[in-house]
């Protein structure tokens, strides 16, 4: 049997949103159903992502959770493109499936929150910088691909100065911008490129200094992301050595929210930080 087609990360937000909604409500998978004459078992698969839901099927749930205005109109939006292509097809095999998914939710995000201890981060890199970083995981990725993936990392950057683009902050342990990543010239030019790029009144960017303590190298880096006009989490995503991949549960992204914030309140204001960048940058 051939397997079936992967849900799209824009269907399972909506399937994770319509199910919350359902649960704040108090309505059991049984009232939906009977709502839409279906079975328990369509429910379950339109809230996992595995089973799209019509226009009109839509409407009715949203009007058994008594949801209205902008948030309607924003989950009738992400129901119209859960089934669309981002730019990243064009590059086939060469982005797996939990990267597909990072770049869907990064290219619908209004708001991206980020915290790195060891690199700079993706949005932030200069192609040599990503390049470089590439090359130090030969586990992970194979060297034929490196081109393609720094095409990949440097198309990425549209979502920071297209038209209304996404809010993005980002905190950075100090250890990621002294290690000398590529070498000194190519550290020096990433450093130069995060003081312009922090320049930009979407981007605001903070480093937390190594006087800080062991805390924040306690932190493994994760990346938020926010759909809506508030800034609060719709997912979190983690990246190791060997997987991939994003939560949506409310108590884990409550969890991530209050980790940024402990690491906000420990890092340099923006201010401080762009001149920690730039002293690092003159010292190379």
């Amino acid at each position: 049997m051939a397997d079936e087609p992967r849900p799209t990360v824009r269907a399972r937000r909506l399937g994770s949103e319509l199910r919350r909604l359902r649960e704040a409500v108090g309505k059991g998978t049984e009232d939906a159903a009977q709502a839409l004459a279906c079975s328990r078992a369509k429910i379950s698969r339109i809230e996992t992502g595995a089973s799209g839901v019509r226009r009109l099927d839509l409407g009715i749930l949203l009007d058994l959770y008594g949801v209205a205005g902008r948030e309607r109109s924003a989950l009738e939006e992400l129901s119209r493109d859960s089934k669309k292509r981002g730019w990243w097809h064009d590059y086939g095999d060469t982005i797996p499936p939990a990267y597909a998914d990072f770049l869907g939710l990064e290219g619908d995000a209004r708001y991206i929150r980020t915290w790195q201890s060891m690199v700079v981060p993706g949005l932030l890199q200069t192609e040599h910088y990503a390049r470089a970083v590439l090359e130090a995981n030969p586990a992970a990725v194979r060297p034929e691909r490196i081109d393609q993936l720094v095409e990949i990392r440097m198309e990425r950057k549209d979502v920071l100065s297209k038209p209304d683009p996404a809010r993005f902050s980002a905190i950075i342990w100090e250890p990621a911008l002294r290690c000398p990543v590529g070498g000194r010239s190519v550290q020096r030019t990433q450093l130069e490129h995060l003081a312009a790029v922090a320049q930009l009144p979407n981007v605001t960017l903070q480093v937390v200094p190594l006087d800080v303590g062991a805390t924040a190298g306690a932190c493994g880096a994760f990346v938020m992301f926010g759909f809506t006009d508030s800034p609060t989490p719709g997912a979190v995503f983690l990246e190791t050595l060997t997987s991939s991949h994003y939560m949506e549960q409310q108590a884990e992204l409550d969890g991530y929210g209050l980790v940024f914030e402990y690491l906000r309140s420990s890092a340099l204001n923006p201010a401080n930080s762009l001149d920690m960048i730039s002293a690092i940058a003159a010292e190379i």
